[in-house]
């Protein structure tokens, strides 16, 4: 037989069609000369009839039918009976009347439930050492079977498709770069990979492609993009695994805004397109410097307002110690105020919780008042004058019953703690911040060039080494490299980076300088980047460009907690690819072959 329809696209218009369909058995319902049977594929399901009365030899073979066995099945499509039609199905007004029956495969009993969320476990090898997260990732390619984990990659390959097919109309050309390669400090550790023919030697799995569409750039191809496999050695979360796929473009003779234009213009088309959703451009940006100052992070959720207010020059005033000392001591209080629309209120217990939580955060604790009457009431309301109630209320536009929480203490203590708190308290009220499926995007621009890292005292690239100064701040790089902006962006979507990108140094000179300044001596800059900083000498154009990253894109756009759901074979936290069970060891024979020695082998726990 051959497979004539599948199992999701049969409706009345087939009426008495002879067809042949082919997939797994879901269920089966057995009711003495009539049995009737759930059949899927990936495209949906279409119910099987076989009646003894008609066909005594197929209801018998059907009999003998079990969950997730394979199965060709000949019939004609007929309408259901009336008032037994599935209107939750496109199928769900036809059946088949099946005639012939053919077992392709067998199937013994599925060791986890694809059928409910929950995850069984069947015999005891399994029964405690693994978790059902583990088991689900063992048993993969049962898991993919679920329509939820279904429909993700069939939405991931439509995100992909229309991705490409947007840069293939407009004029980019898709190139691969290679994937042994040359290992260079981009941020996180390399994965290696020995060389057999020369021992000693490694290659690298590139942590981007950054270099080599530099160096597309330099050869001409002004456009360029490419959906790429990336690797980094980092521990992982759940937006994080050890390989990664990302949109990848580069363009010469452009600016930051350029940049910024294509990508919008490309996620403009691409929601519309797949989820008809209308979005606006140009996405707000906000700097470096107003991102943290409002919203305590450089990935600010723009979803909902509570941005943060500076009350130290305010509270200062009051009689408070904690406040007077924190201030004197050249730190900051700040607060956001959070709306509850009069019907939600702040146990003593919940707030007991939102301190501890904050302590976590590194702050020391949490001040917290309820605005009633134009006044506040709180546990430190006696340290507070009138007027400086009535100013603080004001200040931070609180409205009546609303809460305000204030932290007091070190600047990137006091932002980084308001900032996790508001994202914890906008999830915990989101029936009144109305934040589910709703998408917003900004940019964030004007970071600092370098950071300084206090452990090895020394300068480090906040993005990486390739990314260009501001014009106006390269007079500063040797005086006051701290102070010197670059003219990277990141792009964020509901407080999830999703995309970062920069202008990059076309000047081998100004190059070099870059790597002076992080301490990058000349040799190792010629031996790490020796291929770029020559490139860079025969007619490098200004260039610039972003990656983005499509798991998280995807992961956001489908409303998913982890990146796992959208990997299709992801690793544990750990790292471990427990359908392979990857990473293993090898024989003693291939070790040889590459010269390698092991000297000591912990055991995997």
């Amino acid at each position: 037989m051959k497979r004539s329809h599948t199992c999701g696209e049969l409706n009345e218009r087939n009426t008495d069609k002879e067809v042949v369909l082919m997939g797994w058995v879901k269920n089966r319902r057995d009711h003495g000369h009539i049995i009737f049977i759930d059949f899927s594929d990936r495209y949906g399901i279409t119910q099987l009839v076989f009646n003894s009365q008609t066909n005594l030899q197929v209801h018998q073979q059907a009999e003998l039918l079990k969950p997730n066995y394979v199965i060709a099945v000949r019939g004609k499509v007929q309408p259901r009976l009336k008032g037994y039609e599935n209107p939750t199905l496109p199928t769900g007004k036809i059946e088949i009347n099946v005639e012939h029956i053919e077992i392709l495969s067998k199937s013994e009993p599925l060791p986890v439930d694809i059928d409910s969320s929950a995850t069984t476990i069947s015999g005891a090898k399994y029964t405690d050492t693994v978790s059902s997260s583990e088991l689900l990732l063992k048993y993969r390619y049962l898991d993919l079977r679920r329509p939820e984990m279904m429909n993700n990659f069939i939405c991931r390959y439509r995100i992909i498709h229309k991705i490409r097919e947007h840069f293939s109309g407009n004029g980019f050309i898709e190139m691969e770069t290679p994937i042994l390669t040359k290992s260079t400090p981009e941020g996180a550790r390399d994965y290696l990979v020995p060389s057999r023919i020369f021992p000693g030697e490694f290659y690298a799995l590139p942590q981007s492609p950054q270099l080599f569409k530099q160096i597309l750039m330099i050869a001409g191809l002004d456009k360029y993009f490419q959906i790429a496999r990336c690797f980094r050695d980092e521990d992982l979360r759940a937006d994080r695994q050890p390989e990664f796929t990302q949109l990848d473009i580069e363009m010469s003779f452009v600016d930051e805004q350029d940049v910024r234009n294509t990508i919008e213009e490309m996620l403009k088309e691409l929601l519309h397109h797949i989820f008809s959703i209308e979005i606006e451009i140009p996405f707000p940006s906000l700097t470096y410097e107003e991102a943290m100052k409002n919203y305590g992070t450089d990935k600010p959720d723009t979803r909902f307002a509570m941005i943060l207010c500076e009350l130290g020059d305010l509270l200062v005033k009051s009689d408070f110690k904690v406040f007077q000392e924190t201030v004197k001591k050249g730190g900051v209080i700040k607060g956001i105020v959070v709306p509850t629309d009069g019907k939600r209120n702040f146990s003593r217990s919940e707030i007991d919780k939102l301190t501890e939580l904050v302590k976590e955060f590194g702050a020391q604790g949490l001040v917290s008042f309820r605005v009633q009457n134009n006044s506040l009431v709180g546990s430190i309301t006696k340290h507070l004058s009138v007027q400086i109630q009535q100013s603080l209320i004001t200040r931070i536009q609180a409205q009546e019953d609303n809460f305000i929480f204030i932290i007091a203490g070190e600047d990137k203590i006091v932002n980084q703690t308001l900032g996790n708190l508001r994202i914890h308290l906008a999830n915990k009220l989101s029936d009144i911040f109305n934040i589910k499926d709703k998408f917003t995007f900004c940019w964030v621009k004007d970071f600092p060039l370098f950071r300084y890292n206090e452990e090895a005292k020394k300068l480090e690239s906040e993005h990486h080494p390739f990314t260009s100064p501001k014009i106006e701040d390269v007079s500063l790089l040797k005086s006051s490299p701290l102070q010197v902006k670059s003219r990277a962006y990141d792009l964020i979507m509901n407080g999830v980076e999703i995309g970062g990108g920069s202008i990059r140094i076309h000047s081998s000179d100004l190059q070099k300088e870059i790597f002076e300044l992080l301490g990058i001596e000349k040799q190792e800059a010629q031996e790490r980047f020796g291929f770029l900083i020559e490139a860079l000498r025969y007619g490098a154009p200004p260039h610039g460009g972003i990656a983005l990253g499509i798991d998280r894109l995807v992961m956001l756009l489908l409303g998913k907690e982890s990146i796992r759901d959208v990997i299709a074979f992801p690793k544990t936290k750990s790292a471990i690819c427990p359908f392979t069970g990857a990473p293993s060891e090898v024989s003693e024979e291939q070790l040889k072959e590459l010269g390698i020695n092991i000297f000591s082998n912990t055991p995997r726990t």
